[in-house]
């Protein structure tokens, strides 16, 4: 054991050891692991989770997770999923924000979390010894190699997830108004508010596939029977975006007041095209700002070269001519 101990201190400096015995720790939690995940239980206790988990709903009667047979991730979903049903429903719903529409999507970003974070340790601890075979490396140093890779691998899919979700957001608010104005033309012309959504849904799917996609949901969830306050009210959930849910509340308002849903539809229409105006000017009043720190990295640095250079240059001659004098 000190033949291997010395050996280990030679190649991997004093903290070698400690090394192999953190990487040894990993490698065995990663093969009990599934171990544990997989042992049988107790018919008992799969009777009462089955009991907790029909107990277990949301806010809209839903069961906190569904099962399917095909999905390999199904027992280790204690693991991979919140146990909390606000949190669950807050990570579906950020989910759906983003695009993400499946049964499994929670189960399947949480897995993403572990097995990046896992992989980033890894990569870390294959670098850290790396380092140290190379040069001595300080215990701080040595912890920050391991760590920060296993935390950018842990927060690598939140962040894809958040810019998701604010990409489709911009997406669905940059072609809300030109929707707007198709179904206003859509109801005017004798159409229903159903076979619009329908016909807009279409016309948008080249452009705007996010809130065609939208459209389509709508529908379809109105042919299956759902209520249509309850149907609108979805799309704002999903959709994330304030300008629809405020148009869900004028749909909703003039459906419970009996007033023409073609006056509402368009009064807001004229509102979102000023409100898209006014975005884009705010856009522009912002653009002068971003490009002053721009223009004077490139063109300040060149200008003092011209201007000062020139000098800077007479000065050192003569400094040198006087010193040889």
């Amino acid at each position: 054991m000190e033949a291997v101990q010395n050996l280990i201190i030679e190649y991997l400096g004093p903290f070698g050891p400690l090394m192999v015995v953190g990487l040894l720790g990993i490698f065995l939690i990663l093969i009990t692991l599934p171990v544990l995940l997989k042992k049988e239980e107790d018919p008992l206790d799969r009777l009462k989770a089955n009991v907790r988990q029909e107990k277990k709903t949301t806010d809209k009667g839903e069961k906190l997770r569904a099962a399917s047979n095909k999905d390999k991730l199904e027992k280790y979903s204690n693991f991979l999923e919140p146990q909390n049903a606000e949190e669950y429903s807050a990570v579906k719903l950020k989910l759906m924000q983003a695009g993400y529409r499946s049964k499994n999507s929670v189960r399947i970003y949480h897995f993403l979390q572990f097995a990046l974070g896992i992989f980033g340790l890894l990569i870390g601890g294959v670098y850290a010894i790396w380092s140290s075979t190379i040069s001595e490396v300080e215990p701080t140093n040595l912890a920050l190699m391991i760590l920060i890779p296993g935390g950018s691998g842990y927060m690598l899919p939140r962040y894809w997830v958040t810019r998701r979700q604010e990409v489709r957001k911009a997406a669905i608010s940059d072609g809300f108004p030109d929707s707007l104005d198709m179904m206003l033309v859509c109801v005017e012309a004798g159409q229903s508010l159903d076979q619009s959504i329908l016909r807009v849904a279409r016309e948008l799917k080249a452009g705007f596939p996010d809130l065609a996609e939208e459209y389509e949901i709508v529908c379809q969830e109105m042919k299956a029977g759902k209520d249509k306050t309850a149907v609108l009210k979805d799309m704002a959930d999903r959709a994330g975006s304030t300008d629809i849910s405020s148009f869900v509340t004028v749909l909703v308002q003039s459906q419970q007041f009996g007033t023409s849903i073609a006056d509402a539809l368009r009064v807001y229409a004229s509102e979102m095209r000023d409100k898209r105006v006014m975005r884009a000017e705010e856009k522009a009043n912002k653009l002068p700002t971003k490009m002053t720190l721009a223009t004077m990295m490139l063109t300040v640095p060149p200008l003092m070269a011209i201007l000062i250079g020139p000098s800077i240059y007479a000065i050192i001659k003569n400094l040198g001519g006087g010193a040889g004098g």
